[in-house]
Order: C-alpha cells, then sequence, then structure tokens
C-alpha cells in the first residue's frame, strides 16, 4: 500500500472515531424535559449557578429555580409539585411524616457548608462582638417587648433602640439560628422585620444604624461594603464566620451543612438524574465561586454514591 493510501486510511479511521464521539456526546444532548426546584433562598445562589451551567451542556431541558424557603419548598415538595426541593437545614420530623404518609422516598444530599452572620450597620461602634448568651438573651421569646435597647444587652452599650432584621418563620436559616441560639423547639422572639427575600435584610440593616441581624454568609459576601460583620463568641473566644472557620467548625454554633432533597418520583426521570449527577461533580469549584464553602472531595464522592443507590444506578 502506498504512503498516502495508508495515510488517507488513517485519516478516515480516526474521522469515524471522531464521529462517533460526537454521535454519543449528541445522544446525550438530546435529553428534555423540566425540573422544578424551589426552596431556600440560602441554598438558590449555589443551585441557580449550576442550573445555568447546566442548561449550557442540555440546553433541551428546562431547569425553574424558586425561592420559597425551606419550609415552604418542603410544602410544594410533599405536593409533588417540585422535583428537587433546596434546604438549609434537615428535613423536620413532621415532613419526614407526611412524605411517608403519601409513600413519597427521599435523598437528603449535602452541597456546601454555610455560615450564618451576624451583622449590623457599619456606624455601629460600640459592638465589638456577641456572646452566644449575649444573642440569646436578644433573641429569646422571652425578650419580646423587654429587651429592646442595647445596654440592656451589654452595660456600656448606649442606651438606643435595639431594631432586629431577620428570616421568617419558612426559612431554614431562621429554623437553625432559632436551635442554636435559644434551643430546640423555642423559636425566637416575634416583634422583628422578617423577611424571605435577604435584599431586604440588608437594605434594613443598611440603612439604620441601630439595626442587628443574620442571613447566611454568602449575602454578606455580597453586600460587605454596606454591612459590618460582628464575631461570636462561644466561649473559646470570638471567631469570624469564614471559608476556614465555617468548614473546620470553630465558628460555632452557627456554621451548618446545606443541602438539596430529591424525591422518588423525580429520581425516575432521567433529567433528573443527569442534573444531580451534574449538581455534584459541578459543586466544588461553583460552591465556591457563589461565596459558600465546598464539602472536601472525598464527602462529594460519597453524596454521589448515596444518590446513585437511592436511583438504583
Amino acid at each position: 500500500m502506498k504512503t498516502f493510501e495508508k495515510i488517507f486510511l488513517g485519516f478516515a479511521t480516526l474521522t469515524l472515531v471522531a464521529c462517533g464521539g460526537q454521535e454519543k456526546s449528541s445522544n446525550q444532548s438530546h435529553l428534555s424535559g423540566n425540573i422544578k426546584i424551589d426552596g431556600s433562598s440560602t441554598v438558590y445562589p449555589i443551585t441557580e449557578a449550576v442550573a445555568e451551567e447546566f442548561r449550557n451542556v442540555q440546553p433541551n431541558i428546562n431547569v425553574t429555580v424558586g425561592v420559597s424557603g425551606t419550609g415552604g419548598g418542603f410544602k410544594k415538595f410533599m405536593r409533588g409539585e417540585i422535583d428537587i426541593n433546596d434546604a438549609s437545614r434537615s428535613i423536620k420530623s413532621k415532613e419526614a411524616d407526611a412524605c411517608a404518609e403519601i409513600n413519597m422516598g427521599f435523598v437528603e444530599l449535602s452541597v456546601a457548608y454555610d455560615g450564618l452572620a451576624v451583622l449590623v450597620n457599619p456606624e455601629n461602634d460600640w459592638v465589638d462582638f456577641f456572646t452566644v448568651d449575649e444573642l440569646q438573651k436578644i433573641w429569646n421569646p422571652e425578650a419580646q417587648e423587654t429587651v429592646m435597647y442595647w445596654d440592656q444587652v451589654r452595660e456600656g452599650w448606649p442606651h438606643e433602640e435595639l431594631h432586629l432584621f431577620g428570616p421568617g418563620v419558612a426559612s431554614g436559616t431562621y429554623d437553625y439560628f432559632a436551635e442554636a441560639i435559644c434551643g430546640k423547639k423555642v423559636g425566637t422572639r416575634g416583634d422583628y422585620t422578617a423577611s424571605e427575600d435577604d435584599h431586604v435584610l440588608v437594605q434594613g440593616i443598611a440603612t439604620d444604624k441601630n439595626a442587628l441581624g443574620f442571613f447566611g454568609l454568602a449575602y454578606y459576601e455580597e453586600n460587605k461594603d454596606k454591612l459590618r460583620l460582628v464575631g461570636v463568641d462561644n466561649g473559646d473566644g470570638t471567631v469570624l464566620p469564614s471559608m476556614e472557620t465555617v468548614s473546620n467548625g470553630t465558628y460555632a454554633p452557627l456554621s451548618r451543612p446545606i443541602f438539596i432533597y430529591v424525591s422518588s418520583a423525580a429520581v425516575a426521570k432521567k433529567e433528573v438524574n443527569e442534573f444531580v449527577n451534574f449538581y455534584l461533580d459541578s459543586a466544588p469549584s461553583l460552591v465556591s465561586e457563589v461565596g459558600y464553602i465546598p464539602l472536601q472531595d472525598n464527602e462529594y464522592a460519597i453524596e454521589k454514591e448515596k444518590f446513585n443507590a437511592f436511583s438504583g444506578k
């Protein structure tokens, strides 16, 4: 065989191999359908970032991501209105029981770590840190209409009104803060400005010198020019939330894992399986890009194994 014929045949073989690879990729991109996601405003930035990347590789799959709070998302989840619920806390026993009553299975997947930021207005020049006891004194239900001034929290602080801001009771962030600071099933005082929209809380704290509030650390990172982050002392010294202190657990008790929940009905859909695997593969890089703390690589591998076992793969 002549040299040019060998070259031609070799080129043709490579072309067929390449075409075969393209065909496989093309078949994967032919998946279509709808994926509905709702829930936590804290988890939303991660899920939306993943969804945006996923749309690039699977343009025929329509992914919608809503925000109704963790509790609101679980209600939709249990009614079968959504495939995936973003959750900034673990599912409550009554929610799990409600799923069991309708024979709905689910899997909980950790996707990142988050710290709860405690924030004041930048003009506040008296708060240097809070102890956990001081936060409990402020937010405990018994403080309602009783602890109303800063000097009631710590001697030497000004006799100025205390204006509180935080997520609403449907928020997983609220549930986590309430349990970590006030105790399980205690809740918080109700006389504060509540909103499921973290941007409303940012605006409230940023425009009020006497404001104090809390929400997810990522929203502080987006608005650090408008707010002042305050450290928390749990008895071992004051710690500010950061990627390091949240991931190593020293920012206690206000650091936590955050989750997505996938229903048993949803995993029957190929597009949902594709999306969740893409989510867990993409999370290590995308989580940090939107201001959260990624799990360790081996932890993501464990979550992926858990999901594949749940989906029967």
